[in-house]
């Protein structure tokens, strides 16, 4: 609606430019001001049949994501791996501590509200674990206010606990730089913080792939990373020595080739 508000004054703001020109210029302009005005009509339509769509799909996939729930919850630390696994959330890990509570998690699940474009939710269901009270964690955000709100349920802890506080306490207003610098480390002050969730990619980052598609990244080899990256860079850099290598010292000793280089490399 507030998007339909502004074209129309938009259009009034060029309807008044118009009036400057030649009379054959502006008989033209006119012209092209209707065949605007009708393309934003049939834009608007065409938003909101594919917002007809999108909640049509939605219900189709929902009996799907449901099934798929229940299958996952048979494999224990699927959601921790997975997340663990992933390039961005593997940031939300601030230490053993809350690893260790994020493997009580045996749910994640997406909820957009009705009107798919004003906002939707982030579920996270736990058992029963040492460090709080809650059974479900649930961050909504609703993208129709202006500007975009975001808002988390209370976390009840249990004594002697309160995971990523002083993360949260650190976090800086307006620098979103640095604002990922320090909610990077904790999923908890990630959940806690509401300040600017138009800057939050993490909950795209849970909206848009990793509920979509969990199991790429709980399949992610052990050492894959590592193999696909550091290993790379050091069998790069072991060739670069090769390369570097001159007559003389091909005639050396063969403990001093390339091989000694890999030998002495720390994993």
């Amino acid at each position: 609606m507030t998007e339909t508000m502004n074209k129309k004054l938009k259009r009034i703001s060029e309807s008044d430019r118009i009036s400057e020109y030649d009379h054959a210029t502006q008989k033209t302009l006119e012209e092209i001001d209707a065949i605007q005005n009708e393309l934003d009509g049939i834009n608007e339509k065409a938003s909101e049949e594919i917002l007809q769509i999108e909640r049509k799909y939605n219900r189709i996939r929902k009996p799907h994501f449901d099934k798929r729930n229940q299958l996952i919850n048979s494999i224990p630390n699927f959601w921790v791996t997975a997340m663990m696994n992933h390039p961005d959330l593997s940031n939300l890990f601030t230490g053993q501590e809350e690893e260790d509570c994020l493997h009580h998690l045996t749910k994640i699940e997406i909820e957009e509200f009705e009107d798919i474009l004003s906002g939707y939710y982030i579920k996270f269901y736990f058992d029963e674990n040492p460090y709080f009270e809650n059974a479900v964690l649930t961050k909504e955000y609703h993208l129709g206010n202006d500007p975009p709100t975001s808002k988390s349920s209370q976390i009840i802890w249990k004594e002697g606990y309160q995971l990523g506080q002083n993360s949260q306490e650190n976090s800086i207003k307006g620098n979103r730089k640095r604002r990922v610098e320090c909610l990077k480390t904790s999923f908890f002050s990630w959940f806690n913080d509401n300040i600017d969730p138009s800057t939050d990619d993490f909950a795209e980052d849970f909206k848009e792939d990793l509920w979509l598609n969990p199991l790429q990244y709980y399949l992610v080899a052990d050492g894959q990373e590592e193999e696909n990256g550091v290993e790379g860079e050091e069998e790069s850099s072991s060739d670069d020595n090769e390369e570097s290598v001159g007559p003389e010292d091909q005639s050396g000793s063969s403990n001093q080739g390339p091989n000694n280089s890999l030998t002495g490399r720390t994993v």
